[in-house]
């Protein structure tokens, strides 16, 4: 019989790194303590582990900075792969995070881990508190086209001054809660 128990370890191991070397999506999730939950798909080439008890994925700007700001006030997160290939896993990264901006003092030795893309606007480190696999049987098979252009297009579609205007305009949660907002542009870098 085949168990479908989900396993807890407190740091990653080589075979969760392997397993998410392979995925091109992750979701994250945070909450404060009061007010809505953020859950958010990510795609690119943007997770990295930089130890079995930290990582950190590279966030560029969109429709809102809700993690960051439920980081600022509560610092839990939640990072979630699923296999959509064999075989079937699902992994959680349960943790605490906090949102590094370009203007911080630790950014360039994090942003070395990464290729910076247009509308790069923060690097989320994550000090790992716990893992856990589970089954994944529910999970359907799916298979990997290919990136959307259309986020990075409309990055390095803006010049500096809009580019900074709509970094300013969103500084705070749909909640009401401030962010820290950038202080760099970063246009067609890839």
């Amino acid at each position: 019989m085949v168990s479908i128990m989900a396993e807890f370890t407190e740091m990653l191991t080589d075979k969760h790194a392997e397993m998410i070397a392979k995925q091109p999506v992750f979701f994250t999730a945070t909450a404060a303590a009061d007010g809505r939950i953020n859950l958010s798909p990510k795609g690119y080439d943007a997770f990295r582990i930089l130890s079995p008890t930290r990582v950190a994925y590279l966030d560029l700007g969109g429709s809102g900075n809700e993690t960051h700001a439920h980081l600022s006030v509560d610092g839990r997160i939640t990072i979630m792969f699923c296999n959509f290939d064999r075989p079937a896993l699902i992994l959680r990264i349960y943790g605490r995070g906090r949102a590094v901006l370009p203007q911080d003092d630790e950014w360039e030795a994090l942003a070395a881990h990464f290729t910076l893309l247009a509308g790069t606007r923060q690097i989320f480190v994550i000090e790992v508190d716990s893992v856990q696999t589970s089954c994944g049987w529910g999970v359907p098979f799916m298979a990997f086209e290919r990136e959307r252009e259309t986020l990075q297009k409309a990055h390095a579609g803006l010049d500096e001054e809009a580019w900074m205007a709509k970094a300013r305009g969103r500084n705070k949660s749909i909640d009401g809660i401030p962010t820290r907002v950038t202080d760099r542009y970063f246009g067609p870098v890839s």
